[in-house]
């Protein structure tokens, strides 16, 4: 059977700097300046330890609508962490914008919703709450 390990996410965004410099401020992300296999610049972030690349688009190209509950494709980037309540506090200090505030899914386990650029959202998930 074939092994496969986790190599990347691919973001897209009319601002790549802009992308980045948010994850940067809001969860800690690494910068990476990379040129892509065309000779074109982008700006990549590594996030939790996974690779994000994230693509330049038009200004004009559309945001993904969120029907009812979910998207169809990538709905979501999780993130666990420990503590879910002291997290997003400090997230709020920096200016995030929730999309769902902190709740208790099931015992034990807490989770909430940043609301990224480009409407992405990411999850952060505490499976150690007391």
């Amino acid at each position: 059977m074939t092994e496969f390990s986790y190599d990347h996410v691919h973001l897209r965004s009319p601002d790549p700097e802009a992308t980045a410099a948010w994850y940067r401020d809001m969860f800690g992300a690494e910068i990476v300046h990379s040129v892509m296999s065309n000779g074109i610049e982008r700006t990549d972030i590594k996030l939790a330890g996974v690779n994000h690349f994230i693509a330049k688009v038009p200004d004009s190209a559309a945001l993904a609508e969120r029907p009812e509950n979910s998207f169809v494709g990538l709905d979501h980037i999780g993130l666990r962490v420990s503590n879910i309540d002291r997290v997003c506090a400090a997230l709020k200090a920096k200016g995030a914008e929730f999309a769902t505030e902190p709740k208790t899914i099931r015992p034990g386990v807490r989770i909430a919703f940043v609301r990224g650029p480009q409407n992405v959202l990411i999850e952060l998930l505490d499976r150690d709450v007391g």
